[in-house]
């Protein structure tokens, strides 16, 4: 049987996220693939805005306020 599964390493052993149907004792092989973890900072639109460094008219704000 080849399953993968997702686990978590505490420094000593892997706890594995699921349950798994195996026996006490029983011996697998183990490959390890680390995930690549998430960015717990969010991304700011206005950061993302800034870095596409458009260009257009200075008055777009006022633009859009009057609605044209």
């Amino acid at each position: 049987m080849i399953k993968t599964l997702e686990t978590v390493f505490d420094g000593k052993v892997f706890h594995p996220i699921e349950p798994l149907a195996l026996a006490a004792n029983t011996h697998i092989w183990v490959t390890i693939d680390t995930a690549a973890i998430a960015e717990s900072t969010p991304y700011s639109f206005l950061k993302t805005a800034r870095s596409l460094n458009l260009d257009g008219p200075p008055d777009w704000v006022t633009r859009l306020k009057d609605g044209i």
